[in-house]
């Protein structure tokens, strides 16, 4: 089989945690270079997955004509120089998100990319989840009828850390809600093939020191009329967390109980009631019990380079292109802006 020969910038972090050994398994995949700028710490990962080479800027990397594709895993403020210039080398590229700084940053790469013909896909590796996918079909099949309601909830545990680039708004962009909200905010639009038309917001920094908000709630409307609500937090124990992904139709529901964070899993507890009859007076409370959907996890980080890996030997469309992750961050700049100003933004 034809492999896809990929280079990594920003090769600690999540990268070393779970995008390279899910790398490791995709079959149309193979590993050349990493990138960090620590010089032994670039050799220890380059020994760690086998690769051929360790270089310590990404420069270098892109510069070798060995990469067919780089994926980017550095921090925020330093994807526009390097998608650049991976575009400039040739690379087709993989790149975490945010995409950038900003939208108009966000923008600006994804011109560059169509000028110099390479392909450019999100790191939004939670679309390829099990249960995400269920849903997705189930909706998309009619199965709840018209959605009406979402809601997620994301969370994490995360203390003041000195020097932590996510902690900062000049280096990260945002907080709870650009990190760990930006998945759930693809994923209303992802699962319901609706789009946000309208945002209102609250986010702050209850818990902690940091510049950037631990706590955001977003409302949103989408254009179907749908009203999905979105929490994120850096303030909530890892171990009282429970992240969630639901909608509700006029025909039945999906309940999705862990389908989201980095490692596959979850159930889905879904409903699907057919017509509905007239109103019910007696509002008794018995539930009917749904079922569950059966899914089988996956790595969603080898899912996610496989299927990049694909689109660049064949042409098959992306499944999560990094134009879906600019207009999830201007939803994001738009309910910061709502926060700021107290009012409802229209997209």
């Amino acid at each position: 089989m034809k492999k896809v020969r990929w280079g990594v910038i920003g090769a600690g972090g999540i990268a070393d945690r779970r995008t390279l050994p899910g790398m490791m398994q995709a079959e149309n995949a193979e590993l050349v270079a990493v990138m960090e700028i620590d010089a032994g710490f670039s050799e220890q990962l380059r020994a760690k997955y086998g690769a051929k080479r360790a270089y310590t800027t990404a420069q270098q990397l892109v510069e070798d004509p060995e990469i067919d594709a780089v994926y980017i895993a550095s921090p925020v403020f330093a994807h526009a120089q390097q998608a650049m210039a991976a575009a400039d080398a040739g690379k087709h590229i993989l790149i975490e998100k945010p995409l950038a700084m900003t939208s108009s940053e966000g923008e600006r790469i994804l011109a560059r990319c169509a000028e110099q013909g390479v392909l450019i896909s999100a790191g939004l590796m939670m679309r390829f989840g099990a249960g995400v996918q269920a849903m997705r079909a189930a909706v998309s099949a009619g199965k709840v009828g018209s959605v009406v309601s979402g809601y997620a909830q994301f969370t994490c545990w995360y203390p003041d850390i000195p020097n932590c680039w996510r902690q900062n708004k000049r280096q990260g962009g945002g907080g709870a809600l650009m990190d760990m909200g930006v998945h759930c905010i693809d994923l209303m639009q992802y699962i319901t093939g609706s789009r946000v038309r309208e945002v209102a917001a609250f986010n702050d920094t209850l818990t902690f020191h940091y510049e950037v908000e631990d706590t955001s709630v977003l409302l949103l409307r989408l254009e179907n009329g749908a009203v999905c609500t979105v929490q994120s937090n850096f303030n909530i124990p890892d171990n009282a967390a429970k992240w969630r992904l639901e909608f509700f139709g006029t025909q039945g529901r999906l309940l999705g109980d862990q389908v989201i964070g980095q490692v596959d899993g979850g159930a889905v507890d879904a409903m699907f009631l057919g017509h509905v009859g007239g109103y019910d007076a007696q509002q008794s409370g018995d539930k009917a019990r749904g079922e569950l959907l059966p899914i089988t996890p996956v790595n969603t980080y080898t899912a996610e380079i496989e299927s990049f890996s694909n689109s660049i030997l064949t042409g098959a469309p992306l499944a999560a292109p990094a134009s879906d992750a600019v207009q999830v961050q201007r939803i994001i700049e738009a309910a910061y802006r709502a926060s700021r100003e107290k009012r409802t933004i229209l997209l």
